[in-house]
């Protein structure tokens, strides 16, 4: 439960119609496999206690009667477990026939939650038996204690405030308005559903969907327990399909037919933070559903969520591909606007052989394709001064030629040199001003290149750069529109690899695949033996460890601590703790001392959930403290 995850399980057990006894063996003994998992939120299929398909046997006291006792059997069992129970049942009250879920806690019950919607189509007749749930929620006598009875309690914990719980039953989830709105618009966090879904083809999709889309629309967790083997047979089957899913995200689900209990981590934390700045999900302003208190232990929780090194990039190698093709047109589509909005004649592109002005030109060479524009009207300029390798040079000249752009080469290297003695600088002292001076003396040049050809300037920075504020000061860092301001370095590579991968010239392709095997380098310092002596990982850290510092930071809120935490699982077998650490002190500070960069960018398309830009997605001011974020570092322990 530190750091906001909460461990949870889906539950199928064993049944036997009608043979309470028997089920309520079972239901105890997966309470103690699921306390073995360590999961604090158990959540168990719709009328266990009985089994679901009982028909009639539903109208006979013995058995209402039998599950009562086993009800209170079950509630006791779990005096010593540290967790909270959901259990289906059939309760009788006041001369009606209830379908209820039982939420039950160290040996209480907490509350009967009843079902709202009963189905009573198809294959289903639960109006037959059952009476659909009251309005409002009510304190009941069961069995001697005052206990509250009705739709959508809220159980929220001692422990951890922000985690509240809330359930429905089954066809509540399938109506045009579940109960589990209103809930979540009280406060809960997390929707348990006890349920007996039967299978028919193609349903297992639906259902996945449908609650998958749940948690959503709701910004929740979901944790969906269905009926399994052991049911009756006579006109339906049931498959067992247990699912946890949190924000349109399915993390967990078992293999059909096969009675199973299945356990993830919920990130509470997240769905708080998506809830924060999400404004059109607005919470109830005069609550009106019953809080229910409930303790289990604060403890950390041992992660078996596997979290993507790449957050930014799908995993999946098609969707991948579609991905890139839909960030690229993204990219060439805003581009294509600002050319015809401004009337420009011309494109000026810095090319110096390095991912980023490549992804540039061909985002360029795309916009211009779309505009049915002479790619000849696109200035591709390279500026070699003192740390230009002869490597990189031939890639962009080459790459310029293949793409039918204007190859334009302007040497900087004598105007650095008279700026140089202008300004009282030392050509051997090669400390930032010696590199700075060369990223602005490009920039002057591409400007004034621009104004003499009707053109526009094209920014070459992507995103993890300007998070770090790896860019000089209106030398790089400034554009007249920048193509690549939302594209973080990690994804910058598969975007190029995806236009090497389908590029049908070969010496195109073999150029393309070089400079993705070229190590990243502003190539501002001389030379080692003619090859790159200045590599940017080896300076501000490895790209990919940044890029999934950033994802966590700015899109979900996380603490410095747990962006941590995630990391060491997530680069296990690549970086040690104090490396992953070391890299993460860096990227908070130069996050914030870098602001300032940020808050003056050129425009640019957003192409993500994630973006930088000072009018849009984030807003920061420029004097930001980052003390209470590295404080937050503070008390990790690397033993």
């Amino acid at each position: 439960m530190k750091q906001g995850f909460v461990k949870v399980a889906a539950v199928t057990p064993d049944v036997r119609v009608a043979d309470v006894d028997y089920n309520t063996e079972k239901i105890c003994a997966a309470i103690d496999e699921a306390a073995q998992e360590r999961a604090k939120i158990v959540v168990f299929p719709e009328l266990c206690i009985t089994g679901y398909t009982c028909g009639d046997l539903y109208l006979q006291d013995v058995l209402l009667n039998s599950a009562k006792k086993a009800l209170k059997k079950i509630a006791k069992y779990t005096q010593d477990k540290d967790m909270l129970v959901f259990v289906g049942l059939p309760l009788d009250m006041e001369g009606k026939l209830y379908n209820v879920a039982a939420a039950l806690n160290r040996g209480e019950i907490l509350g009967l939650t009843t079902k709202t919607f009963l189905p009573n189509y198809g294959e289903f007749y639960e109006m037959r038996q059952f009476t659909p749930g009251p309005d409002v929620c009510r304190d009941i006598l069961f069995e001697g204690d005052r206990i509250p009875f009705g739709p959508q309690i809220l159980f929220q914990a001692t422990t951890m405030e922000i985690l509240i719980v809330s359930a429905e039953i089954c066809e509540d989830v399938w109506s045009p308005i579940p109960p589990s709105i209103k809930a979540a618009l009280e406060g809960a966090t997390v929707i348990v559903n006890c349920s007996a879904s039967d299978e028919i083809a193609g349903k297992d999709t639906y259902r996945r969907t449908l609650i998958s889309g749940q948690s959503a629309r709701l910004i929740s967790g979901y944790v969906y327990a269905n009926a399994g083997d052991g049911e009756s047979t006579t006109d339906v089957v049931f498959g067992g399909h247990n699912i946890i899913a949190e924000n349109g995200i399915v993390l967990k689900e078992t293999r059909r037919y096969r009675n199973d209990i299945v356990c993830s981590e919920i990130d509470i934390e997240r769905i708080i933070g998506e809830r924060r700045r999400n404004t059109t999900f607005r919470m109830m302003r005069e609550p009106e559903l019953r809080r229910v208190p409930f303790y289990i232990e604060s403890e950390e929780t041992e992660l078996t969520r596997v979290f993507a090194k790449s957050p930014f990039i799908p995993t999946n190698e098609r969707i991948r591909e579609k991905r890139c093709e839909e960030v690229l047109t993204i990219q060439a589509m805003g581009l294509k606007k600002r050319l015809a909005h401004t009337h420009a004649k011309t494109a000026v592109v810095g090319i110096s052989g390095g991912l980023d002005s490549t992804l540039a030109l061909l985002v360029t060479a795309r916009a211009f394709d779309l505009l049915g524009k002479d790619r000849k009207q696109i200035y591709a300029v390279t500026m070699p001064c003192f740390g230009t390798t002869d490597r990189t040079y031939q890639n962009a000249c080459e790459m310029s030629r293949k793409l039918g752009t204007t190859l334009m080469e302007v040497p900087i290297t004598e105007a650095v040199k008279v700026h140089f003695r202008d300004i009282g600088h030392d050509p051997q002292d090669h400390s930032v001003t010696y590199e700075n001076a060369q990223a602005r003396e490009r920039t002057q040049v591409l400007m004034d290149i621009a104004n003499a050809n009707n053109g526009m300037v094209i920014g070459t920075g992507d995103m993890s750069e300007l998070a770090l504020g790896w860019a000089t000061y209106n030398g790089d860092h400034m554009s007249m529109y920048g193509v690549n301001a939302s594209v973080p370095k990690t994804l910058v590579r598969y975007l190029v690899k995806r236009a090497a991968d389908i590029e049908e010239d070969k010496e195109l392709k073999a150029v393309l695949y070089d400079v993705l095997d070229t190590p990243v380098s502003p190539e501002l310092l001389p030379p080692k033996e003619g090859h790159i002596a200045q590599k940017t990982e080896d300076l501000v850290g490895p790209y990919e460890l940044h890029d999934f510092y950033l994802y966590y930071f700015l899109r979900f809120g996380y603490a410095p601590s747990k962006i941590f935490k995630l990391a060491e699982i997530a680069f296990a077998d690549e970086y040690d703790s104090v490396t992953i650490l070391k890299w993460l002190e860096t990227f908070c500070r130069r996050f914030f001392a870098q602001q300032f960069k940020r808050s003056c960018l050129p425009d640019g398309p957003k192409i993500g959930s994630v973006a930088l830009s000072p009018r849009g997605d984030w807003r920061m001011p420029s004097d930001a403290c980052v003390a209470a974020w590295l404080s937050d570092l503070e008390h990790i322990s690397l033993m």
